[in-house]
């Protein structure tokens, strides 16, 4: 008699747990973030993933049910109508700047210049609302018409400056605000009853999103990466003074993230610290010590960071021993898995190794032969799980199922230990 998808649930959830405190699972977990890989195999464009939920929700159940990873990274992205409704300028999506079967892309942008620091630090969140969504959101451009936001604490007694609001433009603002929320909304909730299914159905899933380095914020959303490099040389206290005050902003709120699973991992995709980005000195200074506390706060809050460290990291490796032993999950991009496994092996769990490349252009056998090496080396000893080293959207098929159904057969711990 098979196993009820309860017990398939909690054997899969054990064996990543394990996997993330060093221990030595029943065998090597897969981790498969299938993407738009999703969409192509079940018929439909990917497109229709940024606008039908329904299809996409379907499209996601039948990939995982039929391929088996023992945790999967749900990607629902974010509803296409959303990105209309707003009139985003930061972002080219499938049908929308790029072609109807085309990833995403995002469109980095000076969105705030270098004189505006002294503004952004005093108050982030009235310069988000009066001067950063004007410029990044066609139908909130009327934003930057309104009063400073703390003229709204007279409202109570009738003194705030809120007339305004009736002007036809500040109206269909935020009009567009709430269309834009209700649309989310159905989204949202098309996610999660997704997540529901499958862990119903006996399948882990990470769906939490974690705390972004203070510079990757500033460069991914503010200044760009452009305006933040010249920064690092020509006003580098007033781009630390930034980073702190959205640190302090990132601390508050993972203290107040709710706890949703046994394994709570929160996604979080370090890039612009990576080597070719900055010097090691640069990184010492500008990048570690605000990632660094915010990765530690999410672990003494109790959530687990599942750390994507996007580009090269070979030189900042030595670094990541600073973090907590067996409470961080680490997958790595374009990362030496030999020199990863040297460095972090037996301090942190590490993931990856699978090259979409070969995934898309290489043999069953070469996947099975690439597979067999990471086991034998990375996986010893525990504290290893099976994934791509970043997106699969146009893998085979044949050769992701025998990414997971040779790890799955070969990965056996007890096997290897005879």
């Amino acid at each position: 008699m098979g196993k009820t998808p309860e017990a398939l649930f909690k054997e899969r959830e054990k064996r990543i747990k394990d996997a993330i405190q060093l221990k030595v699972p029943d065998r090597v977990p897969t981790l498969i973030d299938f993407g738009y890989l999703a969409a192509r195999y079940a018929g439909m464009t990917v497109e229709e993933a940024f606008y039908d939920s329904e299809k996409w929700v379907k499209a996601n159940r039948k990939i995982v049910v039929d391929f088996q990873p023992d945790i999967f990274q749900c990607n629902l992205f974010t509803s296409g109508a959303v990105y209309e409704t707003i009139d985003t300028k930061l972002m080219k999506w499938p049908g929308h700047g790029v072609s109807p079967d085309h990833t995403h892309q995002y469109v980095e942008g000076e969105y705030m210049t270098a004189d505006e620091y002294d503004a952004f630090i005093e108050d982030p969140a009235d310069f988000i609302v009066r001067t950063y969504l004007p410029r990044t959101c066609g139908t909130l451009a009327s934003l930057q018409k309104l009063p400073h936001l703390f003229g709204l604490c007279g409202i109570g007694r009738g003194i705030a400056p809120i007339s305004i609001f009736t002007e036809p433009e500040i109206m269909t603002a935020f009009e567009s605000i709430v269309k834009a929320a209700q649309e989310m909304r159905k989204w949202d909730d098309a996610w999660m009853a997704l997540v529901k299914e499958m862990e119903e159905l006996g399948f882990p899933s990470i769906t939490g999103r974690g705390i972004r380095a203070p510079f990757d914020q500033i460069s991914d959303f503010l200044r760009g990466m452009r305006g933040t490099m010249l920064d690092m040389y020509r006003q580098p206290d007033k781009l630390l003074e930034a980073m702190q005050k959205l640190l302090s902003i990132s601390l508050k709120e993972a203290r107040s993230m709710t706890k949703t699973s046994g394994h709570n991992l929160l996604f979080m995709a370090p890039h612009r610290g990576a080597d070719g980005f900055m010097s090691l000195k640069q990184f010492e200074k500008f990048y570690w010590p605000g990632l660094k506390t915010a990765i530690i706060a999410l672990v003494d809050t109790g959530f687990t960071p599942y750390m994507f460290w996007e580009g090269d990291y070979t030189s900042r490796l030595e670094y990541l021993l600073e973090l907590p032993e067996g409470k961080v999950l680490n997958r790595f991009d374009m990362t030496d898995m030999v020199k990863v496994k040297e460095v972090l092996g037996g301090h942190q769990c590490i993931a990856g190794g699978i090259m979409p490349s070969l995934l898309q252009t290489g043999t069953v056998q070469e996947v099975r032969d690439q597979c067999k090496k990471l086991i034998d080396m990375a996986g010893k000893d525990g504290g290893y799980i099976m994934t791509t080293s970043c997106v699969m959207d146009d893998a085979k098929l044949e050769n992701v199922r025998a990414m997971i159904d040779f790890t799955r057969e070969y990965g056996v711990y007890k096997l290897r230990t005879k």
